[in-house]
């Protein structure tokens, strides 16, 4: 619960906004809620990590840098990062977590049941049939407040399956939230069904880790967050992570006992990218699966089996699980589960999380149909900040898909909606050379702070000055200036081509691979000596050196699929066959779905910009093959190749000219 007046005393029975979580989501909505100039404990269930002991990941790991540059919570409890993912001790991120919570001023944390919210008349001239005033508590009690957050989690309408056996709860030990679903579904929003699961916990010291692949961490390790020089812990105290594989015994166990498991049977649609490992077996039979043995803290007993989610009966788990190397005498501390669990459809809401049937209400997380606790962390971000710009009648704060992760996953959900448990990828990014995790505090920190008011003030100084010495340091070294020849008399170290066109900056020499600042500094003392000196902006404008050309020829993908937008796909294409770059779940998609132009696939819910620019240039590879060797056109004509079901030929009804042909498709690269 925020408020945002300094003067009332507790208790509070109206607020200015009250978020309902279920205890396990990130609390950055309730951070977000809160000025930092205006950030009184009760009790909490904040910060339990319900599934994995880790945070980030490719595409996940994106969007915890730009929940920190909006000064988010995670990212700053989270100790440290081995290509943006960091192993999480879990005690001490709960502790964490709610060491910030219940020390933030004007920020009242109660725990209770939420089973109904409180409605009155809409206001004019916003959409809606009703607007939100606060909720209804299990023990009859009422809150009002200005705007409400849920942030449900897995528990609306929750239930967990183990084997055959079904109970109703969110997570394991916790009710589930019936009465707030039966409420929502009332009022006329779209409901469906997801599910997901995790696996058993494991007894350390029953597993026998000699032989087993070693993962060493990160030294010295990188802190998530930008406000964070260093991390707590020492490199020499980090943990180990180890790999096994499961193999054919345990996949026979799977198989000889779906009778036995009604979670694996169920029509709800569970996460793609995080299968259990029943599913595994039967998408991808007769294979090694990798497990991740991961330790749940620095003095925890528990290792938790990245890999291995299940819902078989315990001891048909155990079995499972004493067939994998390494595994032959673990001991289950708590046996896996899935849960299945109400999400609301996401083109329900608009692009601020407000709710378009009922005014004042957002939702975030999984609620909204995402996964993971990185989803969950970024929407419950925006959320917050626009649960509390609504009650000071504020405009929203929008992140587009141009300026963010945030924006790509909250415009995919809003627009297109989403019938599995969405995943954040690169690949779903179009401008994902230029969004990357090093530069989320010049792309939003700014933003925060003005429009939002979420930023603290240390934070937005920091982030402005840093953007300031990049911009400079850009500046400075394309200023310097000389021919190939002395450049490679400067720094020999680097393998400059001689058929390099002169003059060459030292913005140019430096996205060699094998340059940096300190050679160039050592090449250059005036002016590059402080800018190799300070280690964080050399960081970083190699960086930028590298992307450069990268972000330019991404933008003319871009430029490219938007010009051949009403390039028309043959009618027989087999996209299981194709020799295109694509995913199964893109393949799934556009089979499905059978669209006839390029412009109608990137419609389609699911296709990544990436999988798009590489289904053009098939495309485009395969007209290129109707002109003969003596260089003539046949219209209407295209030859597939080994690649598709045609044995040669097949009918193409582009209406592009030989001239358009030429010009267009031999200077593109292919």
């Amino acid at each position: 619960f925020a408020d945002f007046r300094p003067n009332l005393r507790q208790p509070r029975t109206h607020l200015d906004v009250l978020v309902v979580a279920a205890g396990s989501q990130p609390p950055d909505g309730a951070e977000a809620a809160v000025p930092p100039s205006d950030r009184c404990p009760r009790v909490l269930g904040a910060g339990e990590m319900s599934c994995n002991p880790s945070f980030g990941g490719i595409g996940k790991g994106h969007l915890m840098r730009e929940v920190d540059a909006l000064d988010g919570l995670c990212g700053r409890i989270c100790p440290a990062v081995w290509g943006l993912r960091a192993q999480i001790d879990r005690r001490r991120y709960r502790d964490g977590v709610q060491k910030e919570i219940l020390s933030t001023p004007l920020l009242t944390v109660r725990e209770a049941s939420v089973e109904d919210l409180l409605l009155t008349e809409p206001e004019a001239n916003h959409p809606g049939k009703c607007q939100v005033t606060g909720v209804v508590l299990g023990d009859g009690s009422t809150v009002c407040a200005g705007s409400v957050i849920l942030t449900t989690g897995t528990f609306l309408r929750g239930v967990i399956l183990m084997g055959l056996e079904t109970h109703p709860a969110g997570r394991l030990g916790d009710q589930p939230a019936v009465g707030l679903a039966q409420t929502l579904e009332k009022l006329g929003f779209t409901v469906g069904r997801l599910k997901t699961g995790t696996p058993p916990r494991l007894a350390k010291d029953s597993i026998n880790f000699s032989g087993l692949e070693e993962r060493v961490p990160d030294n010295p390790p990188v802190p998530f967050s930008f406000l964070s020089k260093a991390v707590w812990i020492k490199p020499e105290d980090q943990l180990l992570c180890y790999m096994t594989h499961t193999n054919l015994k345990a996949q026979q166990i799977v198989l000889d006992n779906l009778h036995l498991n009604d979670h694996v049977r169920e029509t709800a649609k569970g996460p793609r990218y995080c299968p259990s490992f029943e599913s595994k077996v039967l998408r991808f039979p007769n294979r090694e699966h990798q497990v991740w043995l991961e330790p749940e803290g620095l003095e925890s007993d528990v290792i938790y089996p990245q890999g291995l989610s299940m819902t078989l009966p315990p001891e048909l788990q155990e079995q499972v699980i004493r067939s994998i190397p390494g595994l032959e005498k673990a001991k289950i501390l708590q046996p896996g589960y899935g849960v299945q669990y109400d999400f609301l459809d996401p083109r329900q809401l608009t692009a601020s999380l407000e709710s378009r049937l009922v005014q004042r209400l957002f939702f975030a997380g999984q609620i909204n149909g995402t996964t993971g606790y990185e989803e969950a962390a970024a929407q419950g971000v925006i959320a917050g900040i626009n649960a509390c710009l609504r009650v000071q009648g504020k405009p929203p704060f929008i992140v587009s898909r141009t300026e963010g992760y945030v924006g790509v996953l909250i415009d995919d959900l809003t627009t297109l909606g989403t019938t599995e448990p969405y995943r954040m990828f690169t690949s779903r990014v179009e401008f994902r050379m230029s969004l990357r995790p090093d530069n989320a505090d010049a792309r939003l920190t700014h933003r925060g702070f003005e429009e939002a008011g979420c930023v603290s003030q240390q934070r937005y100084e920091q982030a402005i000055q840093m953007r300031a010495a990049i911009e400079d340091g850009i500046a400075t070294l394309k200023s310097l200036q000389f021919s190939v020849s002395r450049w490679s008399h400067l720094v020999p170290e680097v393998p400059i081509s001689s058929n390099r066109r002169s003059p060459l900056s030292a913005f140019d020499i430096l996205r060699y691979p094998e340059a940096n600042m300190d050679i160039l500094a050592r090449a250059i003392p005036e002016p590059l000596r402080k800018l190799a000196e300070w280690r964080e902006l050399s960081e970083r404008l190699k960086i930028e050196a590298a992307y450069e050309w990268c972000v330019i020829n991404q933008q003319q993908e871009i430029e490219e699929v938007r010009r051949d937008e009403a390039l028309r796909l043959p009618e027989d294409i087999d996209y299981f066959a194709i020799d295109a770059s694509l995913s199964a779940e893109v393949r799934e998609k556009l089979n499905s779905s059978r669209p006839q132009t390029i412009g109608a696939v990137s419609r389609i819910p699911g296709v990544t910009p990436a999988a798009i620019i590489n289904l053009l240039r098939f495309v485009k590879a395969e007209k290129l093959k109707a002109f003969p060797q003596t260089g003539k056109y046949l219209p209407g004509k295209m030859y597939l190749g080994k690649a598709t079901k045609a044995t040669s030929q097949a009918p193409i009804s582009a209406e592009i000219s030989e001239e358009e042909l030429g010009s267009t498709f031999v200077k593109t690269p292919l």
